[in-house]
């Protein structure tokens, strides 16, 4: 009898094997990542970290396309998991906001969704990634000019001529990769307001625009069963990432914390932009 046929098949076994613990490694790896960047919107709801949630799209499109979701997948996946954090935000900061301000920025966010939900379906998954991936490295590099920026403004009065500039802004960035926060706070930060009524009125002021985008991003397919069904699974750690947010509060401050946010924040952005080969973050 020639051993040499089994001797093969084993050897074929063991590779198939070796390359379903290494899929099955990745898919793990993929799914951590995933939880950590969904308890991200809970901390940045808590009020920790400003920009925090930013970094939640290009981690999320990174691990879900790794899955082999793609980055419209992701879109639709968190957008249920923000509302719920605005919810909790909202309730907190009930009353304390200035009105005023969603007044005048409502139309031009309201054309800015219409325009930004119409337009992901016409982006191929590498295309969007390339968006998704821009805003992110656009977002970090607003962190560093912004003070520079803003000193060179006066006190903005909030009006319809520059509310529905910025509010158009905000929707289409807040389609491609509820991103809107560089845009909000070149709109919110020279007005000069108290620090609890400006964090209260960012917080109207984006649960409105997530909740605008939701009956667009249902009629578009981006929020669909599917991305409901993979929300429902990690909707608990919304209210988990609160908790932890309060507790960092009270425990550490940002500025350490959130160099290393943004540092994370802009790899993610290179690497939906670039698409290096082999990734790194995952394998």
């Amino acid at each position: 009898m020639n051993p040499q046929p089994g001797r093969l098949r084993y050897i074929g076994d063991s590779a198939s094997l070796r390359d379903c613990e290494s899929a099955l490694v990745d898919h793990l790896t993929a799914i951590v990542v995933v939880c950590f960047s969904v308890s991200l919107i809970g901390v940045s709801k808590a009020g920790f970290g400003g920009g925090l949630g930013m970094l939640s799209t290009p981690i999320s499109v990174l691990a879900l396309t790794s899955m082999g979701h793609s980055p419209e997948f992701a879109l639709g996946f968190l957008l249920p998991l923000l509302i719920v954090g605005d919810a909790f935000s909202a309730l907190h900061y009930r009353g304390k906001w200035e009105f005023k301000n969603l007044k005048v920025l409502l139309p031009g966010i309201v054309v800015g969704v219409l325009i930004g939900s119409q337009l992901i379906g016409r982006f191929s998954p590498r295309q969007l990634n390339m968006v998704i991936g821009a805003l992110a490295v656009g977002f970090v590099v607003f962190q560093f000019v912004k003070e520079a920026i803003l000193k060179l403004e006066g006190t903005l009065k909030p009006g319809y001529g520059n509310g529905t500039f910025f509010g158009l802004a905000a929707g289409v960035t807040s389609s491609f990769a509820h991103g809107a926060g560089p845009v909000m706070s070149m709109y919110l930060i020279p007005q000069k307001m108290p620090k609890e009524i400006h964090v209260a009125t960012r917080v109207l002021i984006f649960t409105c625009i997530n909740w605008i985008k939701a009956p667009f991003f249902l009629a578009a397919g981006v929020v669909n069963p599917t991305t409901l069904m993979g929300s429902l699974k990690f909707v608990v750690l919304v209210p988990v990432g609160v908790v932890i947010g309060v507790w960092l509060n009270r425990r550490f401050s940002e500025e350490g914390f959130m160099k290393a946010v943004h540092v994370l924040t802009f790899l993610a952005g290179l690497q939906l932009i670039f698409d290096f080969k082999p990734t790194v973050w995952f394998r």
